[in-house]
Parts: structure tokens; sequence; C-alpha cells
């Protein structure tokens, strides 16, 4: 697909780079003038994905994290990578609630989350090689600057 603008960037799958996704998506989309409701969505869904990756695919080891992330006219394209476990059930593990880490803060919520914030979001995952979340995000009254 060919987009107005795009970038990729990797990083370490620690906890304290999940703000650097979320901030690096938001100042990257800011020339389509999106809404503050758009960007803590955008932000949010973006830190829950990411959140997965670290948490679910690496287990908390080390590992690395892709963000890529692209616009056209008004609408925003967000993956998020890795090359950690993969989920065996996506359709179980996109249920509301259903976790594998009972002991987590919040656990279950992550892809209702997203669900509720993107337009679309897609999963994409094969268990030993790694999992990419897709998601879009229209951007009402877009002025691309």
């Amino acid at each position: 697909m060919k987009y107005d603008n795009e970038m990729k960037v990797c990083f370490d799958a620690k906890s304290v780079n999940e703000s650097f996704a979320r901030i690096t998506v938001s100042a990257f989309i800011m020339q389509l003038d999106p809404t503050l409701s758009d960007i803590s969505d955008i932000k949010t869904s973006v830190s829950e994905a990411v959140t997965n990756a670290i948490i679910h695919g690496y287990d908390n080891e080390k590992g690395m994290v892709e963000l890529f992330c692209a616009y056209d006219k008004d609408t925003v394209y967000i993956e998020i990578s890795d090359k950690g476990k993969g989920i065996d059930n996506i359709e179980q593990a996109m249920t509301p609630l259903y976790t594998t880490k009972l002991e987590e803060e919040r656990s279950g919520m992550g892809f209702t989350v997203m669900e509720t914030f993107m337009d679309t979001v897609l999963v994409e995952s094969e268990v030993g090689v790694g999992t990419k979340i897709i998601m879009t995000k229209k951007i009402e009254n877009a002025s691309l600057k």
C-alpha cells in the first residue's frame, strides 16, 4: 500500500519503552491534526499492544519490538510486532478478561481496549514465531499539513 508518510522503529522489549512507543506515534501523526481524543485513543492502543508484546510475547525476557506507523490523507495504520512465543488461540486471547497471567493488574483487557479505541484490530500470530497487531483509525476532519 502507498502511504503519504511512514516510519519504522525497533526497541528493546522493556516496559520503560512503552511510553517511548506512545510518544513516537503521537508525534508522528501530528501532521494529520488529530483531536485530543484521537491522540488519546491511539496512544492507549499502542500502549496495550506494546505491553502485550513485552509481557506475553517475551515473558519480560530479552527481545525486540517493532513499531510501524503510516498514514494517508485521513487514516492511521499501526503495526506492532514481536518475535516472541506467539499466541496459540487468537480468538480465545481476544476474549474479554481472558489471560494467561492471572497475577498481572488489568489482566485480560488489552485487546478489548484496542478494539474499543481503534476502528480495526487484526492479530496475526504463530506459536514460536511471534505476533503482529495491526490497527487502523480514521482521523475525522484530518487536515494533512
